[in-house]
């Protein structure tokens, strides 16, 4: 979901683009120590006390005790010839019972740029919250005793305003009348701002088509892990430095363990002010571009 540039080169950056008794936004869920881990857990599912699911719906038995606030934690790992980057992004994937099917409402609220280069990214709080997917039923299964959701793709525009987002193709003339500054700072599209060196730095401006989609699996009743798999798109609107102005594209490794999702239930009225306050208690640190 993101991309990056040294120099006069580009380089991945990011784009945006993330149990027991609940204690305030988490739980006293022992939390992985690492997100690879987390991700490859296998993990005894503890009981869980389930209720029949309404006649007309189709969910597995025990589906239900899944509606409610869920925090969330992914990784999406990109790599070129230049660099790695991983973009890990917070925020919550709630999931609600509408006429018997299980519904998704994710929403962002922060994200890091992690890489193997000496450069600081940043995208700002409010260009991250600005992609808001539409609302989607998702799968749900039972598999070895387990829950497993998959959450289908669902193309989202930000900084940019598609009227169908799932087909409409992205513009690729920056001055296209579709074009809206998303994050409210003044400037066309989204802003990510690029730090080189002290002397050598700017701000990116970009609209981008975000798609990406989730299949997690019960760790334990009120933690979830899993992957997400990113296939997003972007168009370079400008920059306030002519040195971070050279389109790119490219593309997340295909290595599940390099993407991990963790979804933690939340209280709910959990929000991304109190997401922010104790997202070190719920997941583990930011991993490292290593592999």
């Amino acid at each position: 979901m993101f991309f990056r540039l040294t120099g006069r080169r580009w380089i991945p950056i990011a784009a945006l683009l993330l149990a027991g008794v609940v204690v305030g936004c988490g739980s006293d869920d022992e939390p992985a120590d690492a997100a690879a881990e987390t991700a490859a857990s296998t993990t005894e599912v503890a009981s869980v006390t389930t209720t029949e699911p309404e006649a007309d719906s189709d969910l597995p038995e025990g589906a239900e005790e899944l509606e409610g606030r869920w925090a969330h934690f992914d990784v999406v790992s990109y790599e070129d010839d230049v660099m790695r980057t991983l973009i890990i992004s917070t925020g919550f994937a709630d999931l609600e019972l509408r006429d018997g099917e299980l519904w998704n409402v994710q929403r962002f609220c922060h994200a890091d740029t992690v890489s193997d280069q000496d450069i600081e990214v940043s995208i700002s709080d409010a260009a991250t919250s600005a992609i808001i997917p539409v609302d989607t039923p998702v799968e749900v299964t039972e598999e070895d005793g387990r829950l497993r959701v998959v959450r289908p793709a669902t193309p989202t525009g930000i900084g940019i305003d598609l009227a169908d987002p799932a087909n409409d193709t992205l513009p690729t003339d920056p001055n296209d009348p579709r074009i809206v500054d998303d994050d409210g700072d003044g400037n066309p599209g989204v802003t990510s701002r690029i730090i080189l060196t002290e002397e050598i730095q700017g701000e990116l401006y970009i609209a981008r088509r975000e798609i990406f989609s989730y299949d997690v699996t019960q760790e334990s009743p009120d933690r979830m892990v899993g992957t997400i798999t990113d296939s997003s798109e972007q168009l370079i609107l400008g920059a306030s430095n002519d040195i971070v102005l050279t389109p790119a594209q490219w593309e997340q490794i295909d290595d599940p363990e390099r993407n991990p999702v963790i979804w933690q239930r939340v209280d709910d009225d959990c929000d991304c002010e109190r997401l922010a306050s104790e997202r070190d208690e719920l997941f583990p640190p930011n991993p490292e571009p290593d592999w």
